[in-house]
């Protein structure tokens, strides 16, 4: 099962250091309703699915308001895959082998503390749902051969290089749009 990252803290400090990136270009991008300027307006997460201990700040949501009209900017997020409670690591991680035994719901169950029609719903979503997405439309010509859809997300990670660690940021890069409505 490839959740080797997941237990690394290194990958943890990198997906952290890109959302705070991805947060700092939203900010000095200011407001795109009136042109504003964004502040700081994180706000609180109790999200799953890490195999270790990390510190608080993996508990908050990078957000940001704008200072004249007051409205919210989610950045784009490669810890959160949207508004869903488990780290996208976790999601990717999870369902990216095509075949989920029981042995393998259990040691997701022990490692992660998810549950089975979790791990179900979230192969559902990226083999049903994500190939749906404008995201998926736009960037999949990209990818030639044509990525399998039913071995998704595996099928994704294979297209990238590197190690996993690397393979795993590169495709919670791909899927950055789907983790905001609000950003620009």
């Amino acid at each position: 099962m490839p959740i080797d990252p997941l237990r690394d803290v290194r990958v943890w400090e990198q997906l952290l250091r890109i959302d705070q990136d991805l947060a700092e270009t939203a900010r000095r991008g200011g407001c795109f309703r009136c042109g504003g300027r964004l502040d700081s307006a994180r706000y609180p997460r109790k999200p799953r699915g890490c195999p270790i201990d990390l510190d608080a700040r993996y508990e908050w949501r990078l957000g940001l308001c704008c200072d004249a009209c007051r409205k919210r900017v989610t950045p784009p997020s490669v810890l959160f895959l949207g508004r869903r409670v488990y780290f996208g690591a976790a999601i990717v991680l999870s369902v990216m082998d095509k075949a989920l035994t029981t042995e393998r719901l259990a040691k997701l169950k022990q490692l992660l503390g998810v549950d089975r029609r979790t791990v179900r719903r979230w192969q559902r979503w990226w083999r049903e749902s994500f190939p749906r997405t404008a995201v998926w439309s736009v960037e999949r010509g990209r990818l030639m051969p044509p990525v399998d859809e039913s071995a998704l997300p595996g099928s994704l990670v294979e297209r990238f290089t590197g190690g996993l660690h690397d393979q795993l940021i590169s495709v919670l890069r791909f899927v950055l749009p789907l983790t905001t409505g609000t950003a620009r």
